[in-house]
């Protein structure tokens, strides 16, 4: 790929190597990367090695980390108190996995359950967007009705039933959100069968919901939206009436927010319960994981008996069962013995006196030195966030939803994300911001000087 495509981009000088092995990976995989989102222009910049707050590229240059693999990453690269745990586990177990039930599920179960308010039982999946798809399963399996509803501009993984208004229009403030796909491929009904909804608007929530509140099997939503723009309160405790009045399900998307913005997640943070609540990142300790947890009643529906347990094994249904009476759900790799010690070590040093309050304490350090260098530099802006997560948001207006994103200074803060890569501060353009214990005041003051170098050299070349 030639590195002239692209001359707005400040870092082509000296990521040669990110640009030919981007040449080379498009050859073998589409778009040259595994994941779209790992993807931006003119090419993604690939790592080689990290530690810490710190991360190097191909080509040698040091970045400070404040994507942490888009959140998950609360302890840092290579925690050595997780390398320890994994290589224990190995080493006792003596091989990489069983395939059978073993002592961490139920340890790491009993664990959530102590931690999180809303959940009595728990099924482990492989990921976020695996956890967030079983709750919907359950939920439909539970109430025996077919709709979903789902807030506009609230991720819950890459899947036809939810990739529905993720990215929307911008549209009047007097107007309700629409429904529309977010992909090719999404089947129509889906989209007949998916109800989008306002977040943080109580009024324009409750009239959807008098309209198709009787269709719906449950709402799903991210209660801090993409982990930074939180929810107002009255809005939340709204919902959660709502829901029950209905007979609607809530399920909580705490993927981004479970063990970031405290060890409960959100629900512990604002004390709105769901019935059903979606775990992911941090869970794992820098390992696929996910995690469905929720009322027991619920729950048990997924439970195998005697009589109806397994679709796979020929014979195994019971003359008077049928593969349909069973909530199906499994995966050879849930609950794998080296995820779950990397996520128990990780939960037991998040659990030490004073390490939220350390990491928060580095976040709003952070927080205030980035607007106050805005300010200086001419720069309308603020940061948006909850506890170890943030976002930066060039406009001075209040940011309850994305609606209130879209209008911001979109194509400005896509330039400082460059420039700020070029300074060595590594963030996906225009994407949140994620700390982890490894962000010392140290690495804070650092920080703090190349944003300021990064933020002038964008005003400089407006």
């Amino acid at each position: 790929m030639a590195t002239s495509v692209h001359p707005v981009h400040p870092l082509v000088g000296k990521t040669a190597g990110s640009a030919a092995l981007h040449e080379e990976a498009a050859r073998y995989l589409p778009g040259g990367v595994t994941a779209n989102i790992k993807y931006f222009d003119p090419y993604p910049i690939a790592m080689d090695s990290a530690s810490g707050a710190r991360m190097k590229d191909v080509d040698g240059n040091e970045y400070i980390d404040y994507n942490l693999c888009y959140g998950a990453l609360i302890l840092g690269h290579g925690d050595p108190r997780v390398k320890r745990a994994v290589l224990e586990q190995l080493n006792r177990m003596g091989t990489t996995v069983l395939g059978t039930p073993h002592r961490l599920e139920v340890d790491m179960a009993r664990t959530l359950v102590e931690l999180y308010p809303g959940i009595d039982t728990v099924r482990f999946t492989n990921s976020g967007l695996e956890a967030t798809l079983l709750a919907i399963r359950l939920a439909m399996a539970w109430t025996g009705r077919p709709k979903l509803a789902k807030f506009e501009g609230h991720y819950h993984g890459g899947y036809d039933q939810v990739l529905i208004s993720v990215h929307p229009k911008r549209r009047s403030e007097n107007r309700l959100p629409s429904v529309h796909p977010d992909s090719r491929g999404i089947p129509d009904y889906y989209l007949k069968n998916t109800v989008v909804l306002p977040f943080n608007d109580l009024d324009g929530t409750e009239e959807i919901l008098r309209r198709h509140g009787h269709e719906l099997a449950a709402v799903i939503i991210e209660p801090v939206q993409g982990g930074f723009i939180p929810p107002k309160m009255e809005f939340l405790k709204g919902l959660r009436e709502m829901t029950r009045a209905c007979g609607a399900l809530l399920i909580f998307d705490e993927v981004k927010t479970g063990f970031r913005v405290g060890l409960s997640g959100a629900q512990g943070r604002y004390g709105v319960i769901p019935d059903l609540t979606a775990l992911g990142k941090v869970l794992g300790g820098g390992f696929p994981v996910g995690a469905v947890g929720g009322r027991r009643e619920i729950m048990d529906i997924c439970a195998p008996s005697a009589r109806s347990s397994d679709i796979l094994s020929i014979g195994s249904q019971g003359k008077e069962s049928r593969a349909s009476d069973t909530l199906f759900h499994s995966g050879t790799y849930n609950g794998h013995p080296t995820v779950l010690a990397a996520g128990m070590a990780t939960i037991e040093a998040l659990r030490r006196p004073g390490v939220y309050a350390e990491v928060e304490k580095a976040a709003e350090a952070l927080r205030a030195g980035m607007e106050e260098i805005l300010k200086r530099n001419g720069v309308p802006g603020q940061t948006v966030g909850v506890g170890s997560i943030f976002n930066l948001v060039l406009d001075e207006g209040p940011i309850n939803q994305i609606q209130d994103i879209l209008r911001s200074e979109l194509s400005l803060r896509r330039r400082i994300d460059y420039a700020l890569l070029d300074q060595g501060i590594y963030v996906k353009p225009l994407n949140r911001f994620s700390l982890s214990t490894a962000h010392t005041p140290d690495v804070i003051e650092e920080t703090l000087d190349r944003f300021e170098r990064g933020v002038k050299q964008t005003v400089k070349g407006r």
